[in-house]
């Protein structure tokens, strides 16, 4: 992997102002400062080694570590062979994840997201973390494509650091969950607000119900420090490992 190193800044006024998923950063770039939202991938992905600079480095990361082995040791506590795992890793990005998975051992690893940018930062960071990288939206894949997703008989399923921010919708990420076998590993990561009662966002309302309803058997859940804040303060979400039990339905879609 290429390692380039930036010159990044947290303004001011976005210290006290921004949500988190409204924050910026500022790099020097051919001689004047660029802005770039937090959640654009894309521009991110385009400068080699960024996204480790920013999040890894220095805010501290640590939600792909974290959630690639929960799943290990999850699988592993049920008599299920982790290196028999076919992953499939939605929001790929530049594959930081599907990397974790190969040195755990897992059997077939293969990434989806929904812009070009992350698959080629994948190529170019980390050739060979995937057996195969699809470029889709998962909402409306065609039946060429689902019926290729199908052949690979995922077991398990792994979504880091991509959802609550609509950069993996909920029926996106319903549509990938669905591609999993009955009894298979599904393991992600969520705010920790999205388990409190008042929060009625669809990702919240989604959780609550599969695992209430019978959709998903929980395995683990775990609340940890996914990273720091740019002003420094600690942000905790929740690794949630557990086995598919039914597929998604629209009963349990209904009004998200």
């Amino acid at each position: 992997m290429r390692t380039q190193r930036y010159h990044i800044r947290f303004p001011a006024d976005n210290l006290t102002s921004a949500s988190q998923n409204e924050a910026y950063f500022t790099i020097a770039e051919d001689g004047r400062e660029r802005r770039i939202l937090f959640h654009d991938y894309a521009d991110i992905y385009n400068h080699p080694g960024l996204y480790e600079q920013l999040f890894y480095q220095r805010l501290k990361c640590t939600s792909p570590g974290k959630l690639t082995e929960l799943l290990r040791d999850a699988a592993t506590k049920a008599d299920d062979d982790p290196t028999q795992m076919r992953v499939l890793d939605v929001g790929a990005g530049n594959g930081m994840v599907g990397e974790l998975l190969v040195q755990h051992g897992a059997a077939r690893v293969v990434g989806i997201d929904n812009i070009e940018e992350a698959e080629r930062a994948a190529d170019r960071d980390r050739p060979g973390a995937y057996d195969a990288y699809y470029v889709a939206d998962l909402t409306r894949l065609s039946p060429a494509l689902l019926g290729e997703l199908r052949t690979w008989n995922f077991d398990a399923m792994t979504c880091v650091a991509a959802l609550g921010f609509g950069d993996i919708p909920v029926a996106a990420f319903a549509s990938a969950y669905n591609l999993i076998r009955d009894d298979g590993w599904i393991a992600f990561n969520i705010k920790e607000t999205f388990l409190d009662s008042t929060d009625t966002s669809g990702f919240s309302q989604l959780v609550k119900r599969m695992v209430h309803d019978d959709y998903l058997k929980l395995h683990r859940l775990e609340r940890y420090r996914h990273r720091l804040s740019i002003e420094g303060h600690m942000l905790y979400y929740y690794a949630v490992v557990g086995r598919k039990r039914r597929a998604i339905d629209d009963a349990c879609l209904k009004g998200l």
